[in-house]
């Protein structure tokens, strides 16, 4: 076959890109499956920071959250447990599940029993900063009203302004507030310094010169932790009003798979 001609060409490209196409096929396969890996072992040191558990080695991060977090979780809207099955609440695409009307989102939950015993429920939230999404997991007490712990991540926040959501300083200031005020559902609020909720719900100040992101937090909190007002309330979220945590555990108990 005469190699200047046009037939030539486009066969050697034709067969150039097909050859080029089945080595990136494969190793794109290959290596699937570390990359998923890494993504979860990434989603794992997320929920164990808002839980105050640091997991710096990365061969042990898996290690560390089986370690802490006993079970997941889905509940409904009613409070009331559906599902218990291994990895149920883990395996949740939140930014999916958020566009979803409130009364068809699943709602995972991850349980969550520290070195002293104590016993914490990590809820995830996702929603919108300034360029990108934001996300992240607020950690509540067996109470079921205070926050224990939280932490935020963002796809592409301005550094130094939005980004500064993933700073420990100002995960902080979300330690010991509180969800429900007299009984009612509240959700901490983000506000500029100075400014005052006017529902009566807890706030914090917003980060300095990241209204937009400060709000994106607030909000996204408002909106995904709504959902589960019944399943706090039932931890003893409005002051025990419905039942106590210890309804919830043996509820727990019941689902437990064989």
């Amino acid at each position: 076959m005469n190699k200047n001609s046009n037939t030539y060409q486009i066969l050697y490209a034709a067969v150039m890109v097909l050859l080029v196409g089945t080595v990136l096929a494969f190793i794109y396969m290959a290596l699937k499956p570390k990359q998923n890996e890494n993504i979860a072992n990434d989603t794992r040191k997320q929920i164990l920071s808002a839980l105050h558990i640091g997991a710096d080695d990365d061969a042990k991060i898996k290690e560390t959250y089986e370690k802490y977090i006993i079970q997941d979780l889905l509940v409904d809207l009613e409070g009331n447990i559906v599902d218990s099955a291994q990895n149920v609440a883990f395996d949740v695409p939140m930014k999916k599940n958020v566009k979803l009307p409130k009364e068809e989102r699943l709602l995972p939950v991850m349980k969550c029993k520290l070195d002293d015993g104590s016993i914490k429920y990590v809820l995830p939230v996702y929603g919108a900063g300034l360029w990108g999404p934001i996300w992240g997991y607020i950690a509540v007490n067996a109470d079921g009203n205070s926050i224990y712990g939280a932490n935020f991540s963002h796809e592409g926040e301005t550094p130094g302004l939005g980004a500064r959501i993933t700073e420990q300083a100002f995960q902080d200031l979300f330690v010991d507030k509180h969800l429900f005020v007299e009984g009612e559902f509240k959700s901490v609020a983000v506000l500029k310094k100075g400014q005052k909720t006017t529902n009566g719900a807890e706030q914090i100040d917003a980060l300095t010169g990241a209204t937009i992101t400060s709000r994106g937090v607030s909000d996204m909190m408002a909106d995904c932790l709504a959902p589960y007002e019944a399943f706090l309330k039932k931890l003893g979220g409005d002051g025990g009003a419905q039942c106590t945590a210890d309804a919830v555990e043996s509820e727990t108990n019941d689902n437990q798979p064989e």
